[in-house]
């Protein structure tokens, strides 16, 4: 039977029921702070949901910058993907270990390399396991894939993007980290940027977007949350964050509310609270 997605989320009942569809290929994209002392390739050699390939966010990147897993090339994207068996008309269903948190990240990835169907799994390998669902440490061989990366700038944003934008104004800017270190408060945790936010942006923390069980908040509260930062879901909008992938829980909120052509700004605060003479509000 043809599989059907028309929202950036499926469910862990769904899948579950589409383990062991031919066109369907899981990705574990599990990837943490520095603080939270976790190593996520070893938990996914411990245990992983069956069939699952494990994504490495630091190395499929653009190794070549000074800034973190910024974008790699859509070239090295292709190779890689090829080699963990994923390949063109295949559903791609993507999880991370906290619930929600790096999952997005890959998503976005997918999409800004011209690739729609790629969803979240809602909740993660934290519900999942909640559940009691099957996991394995089993360790895949798949045959290599053909696929196509064909990079589609609307979804992305850098540096030069964003300065226009402080004289234009075009766009909103919604930057997903906690308050603290939005308002200058609080240290970041890699050494050596700056503190503080893009001038003009507003501060709607991806964690609020997140239940306790590691889902994404409903329909309803989404837009709450969204309207209650002063956000205006009619105007386009660009997510930025630390370094590119709390953005993305912002960016994954706003397509499941129907504002499916947000920007991330790659380089985030990573970038701008490097480059010196940007300017800074706290």
């Amino acid at each position: 039977m043809p599989l059907t997605i028309t929202n950036p989320l499926v469910t862990t009942e769904w899948l579950a029921a589409h383990l062991d569809a031919p066109d369907v290929r899981i990705i574990d994209a599990s990837w943490y702070l520095p603080t939270a002392q976790r190593d996520p390739k070893a938990e996914f050699d411990a245990e992983h949901i069956p069939g699952a390939a494990f994504f490495d966010i630091d190395e499929i990147a653009d190794t070549s910058s000074p800034f973190p897993h910024m974008l790699p090339s859509p070239e090295k994207f292709s190779s890689r993907v090829r080699a963990m068996g994923i390949g063109d008309g295949m559903r791609i269903v993507v999880y991370d270990g906290a619930g929600i948190f790096s999952a997005p990240r890959v998503w976005w990835m997918f999409r800004v390399m011209g690739f729609a169907d790629v969803v979240v799994l809602d909740g993660g390998m934290k519900k999942w396991k909640a559940e009691g669902r099957p996991v394995s440490d089993e360790r895949l061989r798949p045959s290599p894939r053909h696929f196509t990366a064909r990079r589609t700038a609307p979804l992305v944003r850098d540096l030069s993007a964003m300065l226009h934008n402080l004289d234009t104004c075009a766009e909103q800017v919604v930057d997903a980290r906690n308050g603290r270190r939005f308002r200058g408060q609080e240290a970041e945790p890699r050494p050596g940027l700056s503190s503080g936010h893009i001038p003009g942006s507003s501060n709607l923390p991806s964690a609020q977007l997140v239940n306790d069980d590691g889902t994404l908040k409903s329909h309803n509260e989404l837009v709450r949350l969204f309207d209650d930062s002063g956000i205006d879901l009619k105007k386009p909008i660009v997510t930025t964050c630390g370094s590119g992938v709390s953005a993305c829980i912002l960016a994954l909120g706003l397509a499941v509310i129907g504002h499916d052509q947000t920007a991330v700004y790659d380089g985030s605060w990573a970038e701008w609270g490097a480059v010196k003479g940007l300017p800074i509000e706290v």
